[in-house]
C-alpha cells in the first residue's frame, strides 16, 4: 500500500478533506469566536459598568473553575455510554442558552452561579468534544487534527477579540452585552452544526467494568499529572510574562500584547507541520522533551530582560518568546501523542476528559506560583521554571513505555499509540 493511500492529506487549501473534520473544525471556529470576543471585554465590563471589584470576579471565575474540573470525566463518560454526539449537542445547547445571561447579573452570587452553570455546559462539551475528535480523527490523524484545530481556534480568538475590542472603544453597557449576546450567537451555531456529524455507538460497559475505568488506570493517571505539569508555560507566558513585563522589565506594557500577537501568528501558522513526529506514544514523549528544550531556552532567554535598557528588554522579550512558541507547539503534539494514543477507542470521551483535568486543576493553583517565580524571583525564577520543564518532560519517556506495557493489565485493548 502506498504512503499516499496509507497517510492521505488532512487538508486541502487549509480546509479538511473530511467531511466530519470539516464539521468539527467549523464548530470550533464558531465557539471560540465569540469565546474570544466575551475573554477580552468581560472582566472590564464587570467591574467599569456593573462596579463588581476585580475580586469578586476573579471569585466568581473561579467557581466556574472548579464547576469544570468537577464535570469533565463525568461528561466524557455520559458522552461514550449514551452516544457521543447526542450529548456533545445537548451540552452545546445548553452552553449557547447560558452564554448570555452573566451579562445581566448585578450581583457577585448571581455571577458565580451564572458562571458556574455556563462552565457546566461549556467544559462538558469541550470533554466529549475530545472524545469525538478522537474517534473520527482516526488513522493517525488524532494529533495532526487537533493541532489543525489549535490553529483554528487561535485564529478565532484572535478575530473575535477585534469584536471584542470594538466594545472596549465604544465603552458602553450595550455594546458589551452585544458581546455577550454575540458569543451566544456564535456557540448556538456551533450547536446546530453538531447535529451534522454522523452518529457514533455508545459503548456498552461489560459485565465488572468499572464506571470510570480511567481513574484506575494508573500509567494514564501519572501521563495527566506529566502533561498536566507541562502546561504550566502556557501559564508562565500568559500571566507571568505580563506582571513580569510590568514589575521588572523596562521594557513598554504593549509588549504584552505584541508578544500576543507573535504567539497566535505562529501557532496558525506553524502548529501542524511542528505537530507531525508526536502520532503515536512513544514519540509523544520525545516530542514532549523536545519541546520542553526549547521552552527552557525561551525562558533563559526571557530571563535576560530585567538586566538593562529597553531595547535589550524587548530584544530577550521577542527572541525568548519566539523560542518559547516553537516548543509550545511541538510540546503540544506531544501531549496529544500520549493523551489520544494510550486511550481506548469505545472510551476516549472519559479518558480526554480526565486528560483535560490535568491542565483544569493547574489554571487554579497555577497564578501564585507563575507570580512568585517569574516576578518576585525575578531571572533566577524564570530559571528555575526551565529546569523544571526539562524535568517533567524526561520523566515522560520511561512513563509512555510502562504506559504502553501495561495497557492489557488496565483493561485497555483498543489503543492507537
Amino acid at each position: 500500500m502506498s504512503a499516499t493511500t496509507t497517510n492521505p492529506p488532512l487538508t486541502r487549501r487549509g480546509v479538511p478533506v473530511d467531511r466530519d473534520l470539516r464539521i468539527l473544525a467549523l464548530s470550533s471556529f464558531a465557539n471560540r469566536f465569540g469565546a474570544g470576543a466575551v475573554l477580552t471585554t468581560s472582566a472590564l465590563y464587570f467591574t467599569r459598568q456593573v462596579g463588581f471589584s476585580a475580586t469578586e470576579v476573579a471569585l466568581a471565575m473561579s467557581v466556574s473553575a472548579v464547576v469544570g474540573i468537577i464535570v469533565q470525566v463525568p461528561a466524557g463518560h455520559l458522552g461514550d455510554t449514551r452516544g457521543p454526539r447526542q450529548v456533545l449537542t445537548g451540552f452545546m445547547v445548553g452552553a449557547a442558552l447560558f452564554s448570555a445571561p452573566p451579562v445581566f447579573a448585578r450581583s457577585p452570587w448571581a455571577l458565580a452561579l451564572l458562571l458556574g452553570v455556563l462552565a457546566f455546559f461549556e467544559r462538558g462539551a469541550g470533554a466529549v468534544n475530545q472524545g469525538v475528535i478522537a474517534q473520527l480523527a482516526t488513522g493517525g490523524r488524532g494529533v495532526l487534527f487537533k493541532a489543525y484545530l489549535r490553529a483554528v481556534t487561535n485564529t478565532a480568538l484572535g478575530l473575535g477579540s477585534v469584536f471584542g475590542g470594538a466594545a472596549l472603544v465604544i465603552d458602553e453597557p450595550w455594546a458589551y452585552v452585544s458581546v455577550f449576546f454575540l458569543n451566544a450567537a456564535f456557540t448556538g451555531f456551533a450547536a446546530w452544526n453538531t447535529t451534522r456529524l454522523p452518529h457514533i455507538a455508545p459503548h456498552e460497559r461489560t459485565a465488572g467494568e468499572p464506571r470510570l475505568a480511567v481513574i484506575r488506570d494508573w500509567p494514564y493517571v501519572v501521563i495527566t499529572v506529566i502533561t498536566g505539569l507541562f502546561s504550566l508555560h502556557f501559564f508562565v507566558m500568559e500571566l507571568g510574562l505580563a506582571l513580569y513585563i510590568s514589575a521588572r522589565t523596562s521594557a513598554p506594557t504593549v509588549m504584552v500584547a505584541v508578544l500576543l500577537i507573535i504567539n497566535t501568528a505562529a501557532v496558525a501558522l506553524f502548529q501542524v507541520r511542528l505537530s507531525r513526529r508526536a502520532d503515536s506514544v512513544e514519540a509523544g514523549a520525545r516530542a514532549l522533551v523536545r519541546g520542553a528544550w526549547w521552552i527552557a531556552g525561551g525562558f533563559a532567554l526571557v530571563a535576560l530582560a530585567d538586566r538593562g535598557s529597553p531595547w535589550l528588554a524587548v530584544t530577550a522579550l521577542v527572541a525568548g518568546s519566539l523560542v518559547h512558541v516553537v516548543g509550545e507547539m511541538i510540546g503540544s503534539g506531544g501531549q496529544w501523542g500520549l493523551q489520544i494514543g494510550l486511550a481506548p477507542h469505545e472510551r476516549q470521551g472519559q479518558y480526554q476528559g480526565f486528560a483535560g483535568l490535568g491542565f483544569s486543576v493547574l489554571a487554579v493553583v497555577a497564578p501564585p506560583v507563575v507570580t512568585y517565580f517569574c516576578v518576585d524571583l525575578g531571572e533566577t525564577g524564570w530559571l528555575a521554571l526551565a529546569a523544571f520543564m526539562v524535568v517533567i518532560a524526561l520523566g515522560s519517556v520511561p512513563v509512555a513505555r510502562w504506559a504502553l506495557a501495561s495497557r492489557a493489565r488496565y483493561g485497555v485493548t483498543t489503543h492507537s499509540g
